[in-house]
């Protein structure tokens, strides 16, 4: 039988939690059933790993839907990665479907990074721990603090520990020519303010940008001769960011190595949440790192200023105080948020905002504290949105039912700021069909950043 495995979209849930619902099934006679019975998938946390990439879904040609799954789970940190789910359909075992989801999930992880790989399973069931055993993974010991968490869970949620075993697979690095995985983050503006004219002619500006645990996937790879190429590509050569970016740093450095690139696109394009700013930030740290180049960096982000004014922001890697011509940062420590992205699927044009006769009003400079207050939230650009774009209008209003819903940046991109992950996919949920929402966290540290200290290099 002929089946593929590819990344799971988010039309796929109900799919993937039916496959959950029919594999678990074939427990019914172990001691675990009890457990099983009782549990399930929680769609809303499937949806936000679906968002974020570590779900893959296996296809035969007879079907639409898809047969079998696995789910890849971040909560360990660091460089180790975990497999949260993995099953196939009853109807379809024993056809090296299942061998081939947890295959394709180890080669993601050691692309991305990671250098190994956790789980936990039964230990008397011949298509658990036997399974795993067989593909490179080995029983350790269940007292190691590195399964506390899991152990812990297992005990709120009534899961016998004697029936439990944990098991890991060690992952090599990536080999200088293989492919490595880099992720492109998406941002949000939290206030936006326009004040005076600088002393060189240019506005100045105040905002707060928070990086997200949302991002596009780079995939890069070192080739054996001078030649960059583009696998996607963005347009055409000279306007392609991730060229110009590749080249630039070429230039810099004075090294003449090339490189294959390709990229996985999750985020909406143009609508204020980074894109070709985070992903020229993407590969100048990952190229950095592979070509070894040396460069530090403040030696990147002033590199990458000439690509975007966003692109030092995104190399750091922090949130942070924006003042000036959008070219002055100070990274600031925020709480633990999460956020409802919403997409008004309005075509907002960022240079028609910009040369709006609207934009008129100068603010006094706003501080650190009243931003932390709550005082300081505003967009400068919403009242011109909302009057030039009915469809970014009725977004804020829905939005704005849940809670005090923003516009981020120059964009037709709305949010909602929650205290729990509950709450924002409480509100996902609602969304009329005319938007698209998604929930993602707000983080301190960009996902770039932890990428490139799992692939041996210090942010």
């Amino acid at each position: 039988m002929s089946f593929q495995i590819e990344r799971a979209v988010p039309t796929q849930v109900d799919a993937i939690c039916a496959i959950e619902r029919n594999a678990v099934q074939m427990f019914r006679d172990h001691p675990a059933w009890p457990f099983y019975a009782t549990l399930s998938i929680p769609p809303e946390m499937l949806q936000e790993a679906i968002q974020r990439g570590l779900v893959w879904v296996a296809r035969v040609a007879e079907s639409d839907d898809p047969v079998g799954f696995v789910w890849l789970d971040t909560e360990h940190g660091g460089d180790v990665i975990g497999i949260a789910e993995i099953d196939v359909l009853p109807a379809y075992s024993k056809r090296g479907i299942g061998a081939a989801l947890l295959q394709c999930a180890c080669e993601w992880a050691r692309s991305a990074g990671y250098r190994r790989v956790d789980l936990g399973t039964l230990a008397d069931v011949p298509w658990n721990a036997p399974f795993y055993a067989k593909h490179g993974f080995v029983v350790v010991d269940k007292r190691d603090p590195a399964f506390a968490y899991a152990r812990d869970r297992d005990r709120e949620n009534g899961f016998p520990d004697a029936l439990r075993v944990f098991m890991s697979r060690e992952l090599s690095a990536p080999a200088a020519h293989e492919w490595t995985v880099w992720p492109a983050p998406a941002k949000l503006n939290l206030f936006l303010r326009k004040l005076d004219v600088n002393e060189d002619g240019h506005d100045e500006w105040q905002s707060v940008v928070r990086l997200l645990d949302w991002s596009d996937e780079l995939r890069l790879r070192v080739r054996d001769d001078d030649q960059l190429c583009h696998r996607t590509g963005y347009g055409e050569k000279e306007h392609d960011v991730i060229l110009r970016a590749a080249v630039l740093l070429r230039a810099h450095t004075g090294i003449n190595i090339g490189a294959e690139i390709d990229i996985e696109p999750r985020i909406p394009r143009h609508v204020g949440l980074g894109d070709e700013s985070s992903t020229a930030a993407a590969v100048l740290v990952a190229l950095n790192h592979l070509w070894k180049c040396g460069l530090d960096q403040n030696e990147l982000a002033e590199l990458g200023r000439t690509l975007g004014n966003d692109v030092p922001l995104f190399v750091r890697g922090r949130a942070a105080w924006v003042t000036g011509a959008v070219d002055r940062f100070k990274s600031i420590t925020l709480p633990k948020r999460w956020y409802v992205v919403l997409d008004s699927h309005a075509n907002v044009s960022s240079d028609e905002l910009f040369q709006a006769t609207e934009l008129t009003r100068i603010a006094a400079p706003a501080t650190i504290s009243s931003f932390a207050s709550g005082e300081t939230l505003e967009n400068v650009f919403e009242p011109i949105v909302r009057e030039r774009y009915p469809r970014v209008a009725a977004a804020l209003d829905w939005l704005g039912s849940h809670g005090h819903a923003r516009l981020s940046g120059s964009s037709g991109c709305v949010f909602l700021e929650t205290a729990t992950p509950e709450r924002a996919e409480a509100v996902a949920r609602r969304c009329p069909a005319a938007f698209t929402a998604w929930v993602a966290e707000g983080v301190g540290v960009s996902p770039l950043h932890r990428a490139l200290s799992r692939h041996g290099a210090t942010a």
